[in-house]
């Protein structure tokens, strides 16, 4: 059984030799609060990383693709951009730094629940006062997770995120459905909040 790093580092060669590059509905509505220092915590192909650094930000990108990271970098490098892309294992990344933004799209839901938990709480602990999270996660079934072991991923409640951002401004909450093959849906919550100063 192959796991979703090895998964979706094929899939992102794949992107990366077909050129497809445009951000998705989570990134499109992430980037209008992106600001100062950003860290981009499963950063993939870097879409939203370079929108970002387009617009004046510094990113720290992360992501445990090798195809990914190694895209990114060759991409910052040849446009002079201010990304940093690391290749990082995010189960158990150690943030050390605070920034003014950060974001997480479509990455926690590959952990265990105990791990998801902890990176949302680590990730929050690294916002500065006033700052932005930015978090999407999967809240209903696909056909791929049938592919990775079991206790390798979890579904978050379609309020957890809204619930475990108690106490921050939340400034847009967004549920996006997409058909998926035989015949389910995928469902993702996404919740943008600023850290109250």
């Amino acid at each position: 059984m192959q796991t979703s790093v090895e998964f979706f580092d094929t899939q992102f060669s794949k992107q990366v030799l077909q050129e497809q590059h445009v951000l998705n509905p989570f990134e499109l509505l992430t980037l209008p609060y992106l600001a100062g220092e950003v860290l981009d915590f499963g950063c993939g192909l870097g879409n939203l990383s370079i929108a970002a650094a387009e617009a004046g930000c510094n990113v720290l990108a992360l992501d445990a693709s090798p195809t990914a990271v190694t895209y990114l970098q060759e991409v910052a490098s040849r446009r002079g951009l201010p990304i940093s892309a690391i290749e990082a294992d995010l189960r158990c990344y150690r943030i050390d730094a605070c920034f003014d933004t950060v974001v997480s799209i479509g990455l926690l839901m590959f952990f265990d629940r105990r791990t998801a938990l902890a990176q949302l709480a680590q990730m929050q602990s690294s916002v500065r006062l006033g700052g932005i999270l930015s978090v999407n996660v999967l809240i209903e079934g696909t056909t791929f997770l049938s592919m990775f072991d079991p206790a390798s991923y979890y579904l978050f409640g379609a309020d957890e995120l809204s619930a475990l951002l108690a106490g921050w401004d939340i400034l847009a909450e967004s549920f996006h459905e997409f058909d998926a093959p035989q015949s389910t849906v995928k469902r993702f919550a996404t919740v943008i909040a600023r850290r109250k100063v």
